[in-house]
């Protein structure tokens, strides 16, 4: 069965980063896969894809500072994020899809249950 579960969050000082992890199974290679989050009161935002090239894309607002990648030996996507801005804080969600590759509209099709990022001033 399909299982995506983050890890990595935590409470952490502007500028400083953070390495969030995603263990997935049974995705396929040819999936696209990426990160959103939300915080409270606010729409989801899609904030990097990887597509089954290994091309990222990234939203504007972390282009830069965050950096999406896949280890398909070991099952994992990972989110490095560095320069943290309290406007980062949020509930962040890794995500997979065999349709859908886009920061906007998806991939939506499966989610992991979130791992919390907190950045103060």
């Amino acid at each position: 069965q399909v299982r995506l579960v983050e890890s990595g969050g935590g409470s952490v000082q502007a500028g400083g980063s953070l390495r969030l992890s995603c263990a997935y199974s049974e995705i396929p290679s040819t999936y696209c896969m990426g990160w959103f989050r939300q915080a409270p009161g606010k729409e989801r935002e899609g904030v990097a894809i990887i597509y089954s090239t290994g091309a990222p894309n990234y939203a504007d607002s972390v282009k830069g500072r965050f950096t999406i990648s896949k280890d398909k030996a070991k099952n994992t996507l990972y989110l490095q994020i560095d320069s943290l801005k309290p406007e980062d804080t949020a509930m962040y969600y890794c995500a997979a899809d065999r349709f859908r590759c886009g920061l906007r509209f998806g991939p939506r099709n499966y989610w992991g249950q979130g791992t919390q990022v907190t950045v103060y001033s």
